[in-house]
């Protein structure tokens, strides 16, 4: 790889190692300050609703600057500060307006940055995942280790523990303070609107919207589960290393899957093996083999799985309409579906019967969303734009 591109892996890194601390390890601190399950939830819920907001408000600001490299630094610079509020708030009112600036800046300075990296890359668009596979390295480093400082320090220093990483994501945003994204022409994010009404899109989005919601208890209260059932902080990293370790090694073959067995067929495969992956968490949290092997699974309940909605995409948006199809996938799955999953995680932790209760809810979404699947036809062919 260039040295010239080690400027974009070191940002990867910082970036998604900060997230391998905030997603695993925020529920479990939020819970040593004495909050409930709703206040868990509504933290993630907010994570998951400025992504809906932010990328494209932040996009229009850069947009009409003539120095956009510099507002990138500055998104950066203002998540590090929005962070530290964390150091000293500790009501529930406080947490969650925190959150909610923390999150606007935090989720809006990737998509400029990967339109950054795509424009450096030029012509060598397949250095992408070289790159991009230093912030899973980042996100593991973290992850696995966390939960065993947490145990050591308490788990009032989560924030004191992840400041570090944030001010570090800033420094490395320096060196991209000229960087530009590319100019883009192509159709506006309102042709997504016509797209909806396409024959099988609505039934896709439906499935993606509902495979991220199930997702809820495991991105809010999974440290928390398996905590509850007896495992250390140590473990509790290697199972979450587990996954991101399945994850990386699977994206690499998510695109020969892919074209033997077709995304449609595979991605009932994973749907199916969601369902299995929540009952097992559910009904044998306190087994860590069992955990482990229901960690593995994230091979296909989330790698293959979004890599066979990046498939479908082409074929449902060909052309120059994946921008609008990207931006319906997007919004319906990680911000639609992110914000429901975190309030049903919330809801089934707090009023039925914690863990169990969620995870159990968890499978029962994947089947459902398996069963919506099952009944569809075949994925259109795709046609020029």
């Amino acid at each position: 790889m260039p040295r010239s591109l080690w400027r974009f892996a070191a940002f990867y890194f910082w970036y998604y190692a900060a997230l391998g601390a905030y997603t695993p390890y925020v529920g479990r601190w939020v819970d040593a300050l004495g909050h409930g399950g709703f206040v868990i939830g509504a933290m993630l819920g907010l994570w998951y609703g400025t992504r809906i907001v932010a990328p494209p408000a932040w996009a229009a600001l850069a947009g009409r600057s003539a120095r956009p490299g510099e507002w990138f630094v500055a998104g950066c610079v203002v998540t590090a500060l929005c962070f530290a509020g964390f150091l000293v708030t500790r009501e529930a009112w406080a947490l969650l307006g925190v959150m909610a600036v923390f999150g606007l800046f935090y989720n809006a300075v990737m998509p400029q940055f990967e339109a950054m990296t795509l424009t450096a890359l030029g012509p060598s668009p397949e250095l992408y995942g070289r790159l991009r596979v230093w912030g899973s390295v980042g996100f593991l480093a973290v992850a696995s280790s966390y939960g065993a400082l947490m145990d050591r320090f308490g788990a009032d220093s989560f924030p004191w523990l992840t400041l570090p990483l944030f001010v570090a994501m800033a420094v490395s945003a320096w060196p991209h303070r000229h960087d530009r994204p590319p100019e883009i022409a192509g159709p506006a994010i309102a042709e997504a609107g016509h797209l909806f009404k396409r024959p099988g899109v609505r039934r896709f989005l439906l499935v993606a919207m509902l495979m991220q919601l199930g997702f809820g208890p495991f991105y809010v209260f999974y440290t928390l589960h398996l905590q509850a059932a007896g495992h250390s902080g140590a473990a509790i990293g290697a199972l979450w290393a587990i996954g991101v370790l399945i994850e990386i090694a699977m994206f690499w073959q998510a695109p020969r899957l892919i074209a033997r067995f077709g995304a449609g067929r595979l991605l009932s495969v994973c749907l199916g093996v969601t369902v299995l992956r929540w009952a097992l968490v559910a009904a044998f949290a306190d087994l860590f083999w069992v955990m482990a092997l229901a960690q593995t699974t994230h091979a296909l309940s989330f790698a293959t799985f979004h890599a066979c909605c990046m498939r479908l995409i082409t074929d449902y948006f060909p052309g120059r309409r994946a921008v609008a199809g990207q931006s319906l996938l997007y919004g319906f799955s990680s911000g639609v579906g992110g914000v429901l999953g975190a309030g049903l995680a919330a809801l089934m932790w707090e009023r039925v019967g914690a863990g169990p209760a969620a995870f159990a809810a968890g499978a029962v979404v994947a089947l459902v969303a398996w069963g919506i699947h099952a009944m569809r036809r075949p994925t259109p062919a795709a046609t020029p734009a």
